[in-house]
């Protein structure tokens, strides 16, 4: 019984939907079609670009919309058009330009769905892996270029994200206040040793609140899932906020419920629960 009337849900990739071989399991494929048939919306909503996008997304027939770049975008999945934009300000592209250059840290950069970092950072992640992050997934979903920064001003008009990405968990703090002072922006992260950084109203949370008025849907009628702190303030939105089982405790302390990992089919259990 769908006591919430649940009509929309948000659903998070990374660490929430897809399980550690980045898959959608049989059991959530198949909620997801009974949802659908009940008519509720099943919304994608992820920090990866949409080039980043699993492949498995486009053979479940009734996915209608993607919320990309951690709400930069929102794309309708089956015509590929953009529905929905958020950038960084071209100022605020250049500020967080002239702090980045001088910090020494990885930097990448979303732009017209994709992902790009500095080539020589991208061959030394190929040649010789990388000690706190996937090395297949970076090699896999990010386009090197000549120049990261050069990039990145070249393209100011059109960027959805720049991703900081840090060694050493004991530098959090010192990257969080020197970030965080910059004007313009919103400041996330979606896995411990970085910092995402967007336009001054980008989030998750405002994308789909774009996308329920252009449905008729309201917050009461929304359920979220998520792990991340870039899943926050979509979790808040929700009338159901659902935090999966292998998030922080201090993610947990913001939902309404917490269901199980990614591995042990979370977001089915969350949707047999309030959807189904």
């Amino acid at each position: 019984m769908n006591d919430k009337k649940i009509k929309m849900v948000a659903l998070d990739l990374d660490g929430t939907t897809l399980n550690e071989d980045k898959r959608i399991s049989p059991r959530t494929v198949e909620d997801f079609r009974l949802a659908m048939e009940k008519g509720v919306h099943i919304v994608v909503s992820t920090g990866r670009t949409f080039q980043s996008l699993p492949e498995q997304l486009y053979s479940i027939e009734g996915l209608e919309f993607a919320v990309t770049s951690n709400g930069a975008h929102i794309t309708e999945l089956a015509t590929k058009k953009t529905i929905y934009e958020n950038y960084l300000s071209p100022q605020a592209v250049e500020a967080v330009v002239c702090v980045l250059r001088e910090t020494g840290l990885s930097v990448e950069t979303f732009v017209d769905g994709k992902a790009y970092i500095d080539r020589r950072e991208f061959e030394e992640v190929r040649d010789y892996g990388s000690t706190y992050r996937d090395a297949e997934y970076i090699l896999s979903t990010r386009n090197p270029v000549d120049g990261i920064f050069d990039y990145i001003l070249a393209h100011r008009e059109r960027i959805e994200n720049i991703s900081v990405n840090y060694p050493f968990l004991e530098d959090k703090p010192k990257w969080q206040a020197l970030l965080g002072s910059i004007e313009g922006i919103t400041l996330t992260s979606s896995f411990s040793h970085n910092f995402e950084i967007g336009g001054a109203s980008t989030s998750k949370a405002e994308a789909l609140r774009f996308l329920m008025k252009r449905l008729g849907i309201r917050p009461d009628q929304l359920m979220a899932c998520g792990d991340s702190p870039n899943d926050a303030e979509m979790i808040r939105l929700a009338a159901v906020g659902v935090v999966m089982g292998n998030a922080s405790e201090e993610m947990k302390k913001i939902g309404d419920y917490v269901t199980a990992t990614n591995e042990e089919d979370g977001v089915a259990a969350a949707i047999e629960k309030f959807v189904l």
